[in-house]
C-alpha cells in the first residue's frame, strides 16, 4: 500500500477514537480540523521510507509510529500559531486553528493531538510490545525537555540561543525522531538513521526561514516576514539569503550522503531531493541542488 494512504488512514483511524460518542463536538471538530487536510506529510513518510528499509515486518506499528509523529507535528502547529507566539491568521492557506474555532479550543486541540499521539502508538503496541518501550522514549524525547519541540518553542522566549540549538530542537526533534522510529517499529537498531534525521530536520528550518523571508503569503500558505517581526532565531538573519541558500545546500547533500546502504536507499534518496527543492520558493528552488 502506498506510504501516504497508510498514512491518511492510520491518522483518520486515530482521529475517530477521539470523536467518540461523548467527545465534546467543537474540540473533536478542531482537532480533525487541525490535521486534515494535510501538508506534504514529510515527516510520516520519512518513517515508513526508514521502516521499509528495515523490513517493515510489523505493519500497523510502523503505521501508528508514523501517525504519531505526525499528531505531534500538527499540535505544534496549532500552539506555534496561537497569539501568545506568532499570532497567525494562516495555516495550509486557511485561517488557523485559533481563528476558526477560539483561542481556548485551540490550546486543547494542541493538548489533545499530543495525548492522541501516545494514544495512538500505545493501541498499537500489543502487535510487537518489546518495540514499544524505546518507541515510547524516543517520541517524548522529541516532543518534550530539554531538546524536542517544547523546548524549542520555550527557546523563543529566552533572551540568547544560537540559531543551530532552536532549529535542532524545534524542527530537528522531529525529524530525528521520525527516522529513528521508523527503524524501532521494523526492529532495528536507530543508531545509523539518526544522523539522516538531524541534517533533513536542519535544512527544514533553514527552508522555512528562506520562505519566511522571500516567499509570497499565497505560496507559503501562511503569513511571511514573522521572523524579523517577532525577533525569531533565523537562518537568512544570521547567515543573509545566499547564505543561507548554502547553508540549505550543504544540509541537503549531507543527508542524502548519510542514508545506509539498504534496499530503499535509492527511494530515500529521491525523496531527500524532491522535498528539498519543493520546501524552498519556486524562484530559488533552482538554487538548491547547484
Amino acid at each position: 500500500m502506498e506510504a501516504l494512504v497508510r498514512i491518511e488512514q492510520a491518522l483518520d483511524m486515530a482521529v475517530a477514537y477521539a470523536e467518540a460518542p461523548g467527545a465534546p463536538p467543537q474540540l473533536a471538530q478542531a482537532m480533525r480540523y487541525s490535521v486534515f487536510p494535510g501538508g506534504a506529510r514529510i515527516r510520516p513518510r520519512l518513517c515508513l521510507a526508514v521502516a521499509h528499509a528495515c523490513g517493515d515486518d510489523e505493519p500497523d506499528l510502523s503505521n501508528a509510529a508514523a501517525a504519531a509523529i505526525e499528531l505531534f507535528h500538527c499540535a505544534s502547529l496549532v500552539h506555534d500559531d496561537l497569539p501568545c507566539f506568532d499570532d497567525a491568521e494562516l495555516r495550509r492557506g486557511r485561517p488557523s486553528v485559533h481563528r476558526a474555532f477560539g483561542e481556548p479550543l485551540a490550546v486543547l486541540a494542541g493538548d489533545a493531538l499530543i495525548v492522541l499521539a501516545f494514544e495512538t502508538l500505545a493501541r498499537a503496541g500489543a502487535c510487537a510490545p518489546q518495540r514499544l518501550a524505546g518507541l515510547t522514549l524516543t517520541l517524548a524525547r522529541s516532543v518534550g525537555m530539554p531538546a524536542g519541540i517544547i523546548a524549542g518553542q520555550a527557546w523563543e522566549s529566552e533572551p540568547r540561543v544560537s540559531v543551530s540549538d532552536y532549529q535542532r530542537a524545534k524542527t530537528g526533534s522531529l525529524f530525528v525522531a521520525a527516522t529513528a522510529a521508523g527503524a524501532l517499529a521494523a526492529g532495528a537498531d536507530p543508531a545509523p538513521w539518526r544522523a539522516l534525521g538531524d541534517r533533513l530536520g536542519e535544512a527544514y528550518q533553514v527552508a522555512d526561514d528562506i520562505g519566511d523571508a522571500v516567499a509570497a503569503e499565497e505560496d507559503n500558505g501562511k503569513p511571511v516576514g514573522r521572523d524579523i517581526a517577532l525577533g525569531r532565531p533565523s537562518a537568512v538573519v544570521e547567515l543573509g539569503l545566499a547564505g543561507a541558500m548554502e547553508r540549505l545546500r550543504d544540509l541537503v547533500k549531507g543527508a542524502v550522503a548519510s542514508i545506509p546502504e539498504c534496499q530503499g536507499s535509492d527511494e530515500l534518496k529521491a525523496l531527500v531531493m524532491s522535498e528539498s527543492t519543493r520546501l524552498v520558493p519556486k524562484q530559488l528552488s533552482d538554487r538548491v541542488a547547484a
